[in-house]
């Protein structure tokens, strides 16, 4: 979770620019099930080693001053990485096909230095975008220098192209050499229709990473998003401390050779000025990119100039796995998968440079360490396997799991699952178990029966419309057709109600989020950090017991990718 703790709670969902985020302490809606009258008698408990102390013995460890804020690249990667490693090896558990408990991850830091200005010119005109103030670019390739050359602009609507949804915004249109400027989010955002994509809710064609993608599929030289804080929600502050940061990206064989030259975002001034001049009005841009059978068009004979010097560092971080091989399939595996790094030593805070992440996500490796331990005390062992899966770079953009993701160790169709924990709230047992993307997949349904058994009740994500599915680990293997849970308590306290969790999330949010001030605190009730692990124990059990796999469900837009990976099983 990356840059975005002075902000309001009501604005943290959206700010997903780069990673996981939290969720905002607003009031939940009613629930789907109510779990106090439909628990299931009988149910086996979960194993006795998944306990508030063992959480809180784990999360000391990966969270403590020791680690040096667990960041990428640095001392304190190899001194988590290889924490991890040990509990793993300590607790009997296999390591990966490569004989190590390590997935190596190439990465490279590029830190970019964009022309002081944007120029546009054409038809007389001539528009200089200032850096920062109107515009901010980055670039995927890896070169010391890139850039745009009286490049062509296009308006291409929202850029997606979604044939499920019956919307092409390319459709006719050849970009090849051109600069395509798109709106920010999908068109069911706006719209009041609620059959239009899935209405208010963010689908993946709503992320500013898709509409990059898309923009490179179709040759374009660079790509630009307007910015309106009202669709994206997030202020143009946040675009800005994303951008001026380096940036690890994946190193590939072409060395980003088919991302667009030019990735950035316009203000929405910035936008509207360089429609006026290309002889449009913003307004009437709009609203036809949020009709169907809009056209893309050219912007009036206007043509692009920049640049963008980059420096770079290539290196290689680490994911963090181990098996639990299954008894009668283990060729068939169960992921569960939560991020190791965080942000390092950094600017002092009240004295303290070290950010250690206790929360964010020293929870997640906290529960991930506590299931492991429970399956290998089980007198029943899984006769699927069991992947426990560290991940490096999440707050960078889920790296290390779309590395994961793009090479697996264990093949991606006989990968049953992916159980993501990113970010538990350390305030006691909750009634809830709020789902992010419900509705996405059959996993919600191994949820709620688990929920049942501890008395609770499954709540849809609060938020749908700031795209919280595609914002932590699990969204990479979702890309990839694995379907993939991203759920915990934190909407109604057993103790304290709605009201006393939704003040603590917002002293979270305002008081420690990505500062270092989000260390282990021994006041802490960790109790329902247990909970929701004991809680991904029992899905996990069960999938393994289980000779079927869940499904994605209709109108879900990984649905495609499971069935073609599938189709080799």
């Amino acid at each position: 979770m990356v840059l975005f703790h002075l902000l309001p709670a009501s604005l943290l969902l959206g700010l997903g620019l780069f990673s996981c985020q939290t969720q905002p302490a607003t009031t939940a809606s009613a629930p789907v099930a109510t779990a106090e009258t439909t628990a299931t008698p009988g149910a086996a408990a979960p194993a006795e080693a998944i306990s508030a102390a063992s959480i809180s013995k784990y999360l000391q460890a990966v969270s403590s001053d020791e680690m040096l804020g667990r960041k990428p690249f640095t001392e304190g990667e190899t001194r988590s990485t290889q924490y991890l490693a040990d509990e793993f090896k300590r607790l009997g558990l296999q390591p990966g096909p490569n004989g190590t408990y390590f997935q190596p991850v190439p990465l490279v830091e590029i830190t970019g230095t964009p022309s002081s200005t944007l120029q546009v010119k054409g038809k007389g005109q001539a528009l200089s975008f200032e850096y920062k103030t109107d515009f901010v670019a980055f670039t995927q390739r890896e070169q010391p220098e890139v850039k745009v050359t009286n490049s062509p602009l296009v308006f291409a609507g929202y850029g997606v192209v979604a044939p499920e949804y019956g919307w092409d915004d390319y459709a006719g249109l050849d970009v090849k050499g051109k600069t395509v400027v798109v709106l920010v989010n999908d068109p069911g955002n706006a719209s009041q229709d609620s059959t239009l994509f899935k209405g208010r809710a963010m689908t993946y064609y709503g992320r500013w990473t898709y509409k990059y993608e898309e923009a490179a599929r179709h040759g374009a030289a660079g790509v630009l998003i307007v910015h309106d804080t009202k669709p994206a929600a997030y202020p143009w502050s946040v675009v800005l401390s994303g951008a001026i940061s380096p940036k690890l990206r994946a190193q590939t064989e072409n060395k980003g050779a088919d991302k667009c030259a030019l990735e950035g975002w316009l203000t929405l001034d910035a936008a509207k000025k360089l429609f006026q001049a290309a002889g449009q009005n913003y307004e009437q841009l709009y609203a036809a990119a949020n009709t169907r059978g809009f056209k893309p068009r050219l912007l009036g004979g206007l043509t692009l100039t920049g640049s963008i010097q980059n420096k770079l560092l290539r290196k290689t971080s680490r994911n963090v796995l181990a098996v639990l091989p299954g008894t009668t399939r283990p060729d068939e595996y169960i992921l569960y998968s939560a991020h190791w790094d965080h942000f390092g030593v950094g600017k002092a805070i009240a004295g303290d440079s070290i950010y250690n992440g206790a929360v964010d996500d020293g929870t997640g490796l906290a529960s991930l360490l506590s299931i492991a331990e429970a399956f290998q005390q089980a007198k029943q062992k899984p006769e699927r396997s069991i992947v426990f899966l560290a991940v490096t770079a999440e707050e960078q953009g889920l790296l290390g799991s779309a590395y994961y993701a793009q090479h697996p160790p264990f093949p991606l169709n006989k990968t049953v699952a992916d159980l993501n924990m990113d970010m538990l709230w350390p305030y006691g047992p909750m009634k809830d178990l709020t789902v992010i993307g419900y509705g996405q997949s059959e996993l919600e349904d191994y949820a709620r029966a688990a929920a049942q058994e501890q008395n609770r009740y499954l709540l849809p994500d609060q938020t749908p419309e700031t795209g919280m599915f595609y914002r932590s680990d699990h969204f990479s293997f979702a890309h990839v057709g694995v379907p993939s849970l991203y759920a915990s308590g934190g909407f109604e306290s057993r103790t304290g109600g709605k009201q006393a969790i939704a003040q603590q999330r917002q002293n979270y949010t305002t008081n420690l989020y990505h500062k270092p001030a989000d260390q282990f605190d021994p006041s802490w009730d960790l109790t329902g950090i247990a909970q929701d692990a004991q809680l991904y124990f029992r899905v996990g059990q069960r999938l393994a017991s289980e000779t079927t796999f869940p499904k994605w469900r209709e109108g879900s837009e990984f649905k495609g990718a499971r069935e073609k990976s599938m189709g080799g099983k």
